[in-house]
């Protein structure tokens, strides 16, 4: 079954705002999307005034005895 009116140059004349607004949309989930990726890499990294690790583990045939 054919579309009942093939007048592109109207058409295109109709949709051009629609997808405009979807091009924006796709564009700021774009942005967004490399913010969160940015922001979760930085949390990751370990901050420059972390405080010390105060219960080293103790590595396998290590005794804290020292024997």
């Amino acid at each position: 079954m054919s579309a009942p009116e093939t007048n592109t140059e109207k058409q295109v004349k109709r949709h051009r705002g629609p997808l405009i607004g979807i091009g924006l949309c796709l564009a700021f989930v774009v942005v967004l999307t490399a913010g969160w990726i940015i922001l979760a890499g930085q949390e990751a990294e370990d901050p420059a005034g972390a405080a010390p690790d105060t219960n080293p583990q103790v590595m396998e045939g290590e005794s804290g005895n020292g024997s």
